[in-house]
């Protein structure tokens, strides 16, 4: 991935547009998570209903921290010791934070990556990202450039090409307060 095609990416976010990106173990879907109707369009590329909410990824604890309201000392030190990493926690959502986010839920899918190619977007974009794989619902996920053009019909406005990380499967989902497992 190319600097030019990192400026480019960030452009198209800043402009509403949706992404296909690499990510730790597949290639996401991802947008500005305050446009709603990027959110909204990402949702109908995926055919995801919006009540089941979505993951956010950043690269600084700054770009997802706002989404997340504080939590005490025992709790967040259990998730930034995961964090930069394959970890996504369930996090209690700041007030502010709209429903085209968290759907149903009262509490919001956060996940600072280590995954160079992910991590250089949310950089470049300036804060945090939404992060889906890319992929209809109930289908497997795509693992390549190609697949992520064929799995999503050739839909998002850019594909970065760049290869995903070493994980065999999507990131492990925790409940921060519970430690229950949810994927």
């Amino acid at each position: 991935m190319t600097p030019f095609q990192l400026r480019e990416a960030a452009r198209i976010l800043h402009l509403g547009g949706v992404l296909a990106y690499p990510t730790e173990a597949v290639f996401g879907l991802g947008c500005d998570p305050l446009n709603e109707q990027s959110v909204r369009r990402l949702l109908e590329i995926k055919q995801r209903p919006v009540h089941k909410g979505l993951i956010l990824i950043g690269a600084d604890l700054a770009h997802v921290q706002p989404y997340m309201q504080a939590l005490d000392e025992t709790h967040l030190r259990k998730v930034l010791d995961s964090w930069p990493g394959p970890a996504t926690w369930l996090l209690p959502v700041a007030n502010w934070v709209p429903r085209w986010i968290t759907g149903q839920h009262d509490s919001i899918a956060l996940r600072l990556t280590a995954h160079p190619p992910a991590a250089a977007l949310c950089r470049a974009f300036g804060g945090a990202i939404v992060s889906t794989s890319a992929n209809m619902s109930k289908r497997p996920p795509a693992r390549t450039t190609l697949q992520a053009r064929i799995r999503c019909a050739n839909q998002p406005d850019m594909i970065l090409s760049a290869d995903t990380g070493q994980l065999d499967s999507p990131t492990p989902i925790r409940d921060a307060l519970t430690g229950h497992s949810v994927r």
